[in-house]
């Protein structure tokens, strides 16, 4: 946190520093990123990422979205355009923001990066089938992905039935778990532990986490619960 000095702030552990959400999905030797976040090119030089097959995004705020100009670096390795899918409403503002990454702009002489794809119903992705899972954030929606056993549910403080039905049987589920206190647009601790066992997952790892929450503090979860921590790896099948 910008300007703090807490305990989490201050902390010697590597686990308590955090960059902005996001995730990284390799399988079939394709890479697919979810959410290109803030943080997105010092996330790759230390993860050693080379390429960048799709992107995935689950909304369209600052924190998950302003990191995008930094898929140039992978485009100009691989000579390809990244195909990026998302909701209307996500398109709609990442068109308007970021319109020289989608489409050439008369003149400019700089090619398009990325093809937008509208989402709205379950795809295939390089084989894989791909659930969009439609979500509340706030007053806003957001999307998160199921692929086969394992979800990724960030920004978000209700799941509705209907989405509910779409996570059933899961083995790894990750999902916004920002701070102990209650939070108007994310689930805090409680909520989240309350919607996984709702889902019923065998693993729940929260993430989107702030400086409220340290993570030595992980003793307080209930088992099969945890904490995410940037740079954790698992496999998903």
């Amino acid at each position: 946190m910008v300007g703090c000095n807490c305990p989490v702030c201050s902390s010697d552990d590597p686990r308590d520093k955090r960059t902005r959400a996001s995730l990284l999905i390799n399988y079939k030797d394709q890479t697919v990123l979810v959410d290109t976040s803030t943080d997105l090119r010092e996330q790759a030089l230390r993860e050693q990422i080379r390429r960048i097959d799709a992107v995935l995004f689950t909304h369209s705020h600052a924190d998950h979205v302003n990191g995008i100009d930094d898929l140039r670096g992978f485009h100009f390795n691989h000579k390809e355009i990244i195909p990026c899918f998302a909701s209307r409403a996500t398109l709609k503002t990442l068109l308007s923001g970021f319109s020289y990454i989608f489409k050439e702009n008369h003149g400019s002489g700089y090619s398009p990066l990325l093809a937008a794809n509208e989402i709205s119903a379950q795809f295939e992705l390089f084989g894989q089938t791909i659930i969009p899972i439609p979500l509340l954030h706030g007053k806003t929606f957001s999307l998160g992905y199921r692929l086969g056993n394992f979800a990724y549910l960030t920004d978000c403080n209700a799941i509705p039935k209907s989405s509910l039905e779409l996570l059933q049987g899961l083995e790894i589920l990750v999902i916004d778990g920002l701070r102990w206190t209650e939070h108007p647009f994310h689930f805090n601790i409680a909520g989240a532990i309350a919607a996984s066992k709702q889902i019923k997952a065998t693993r729940t790892i929260m993430t989107h986490l702030t400086h409220e929450i340290a993570y030595s503090e992980r003793n307080k979860l209930p088992p099969g619960f945890e904490f995410a921590y940037d740079g954790m790896e698992f496999n998903l099948l």
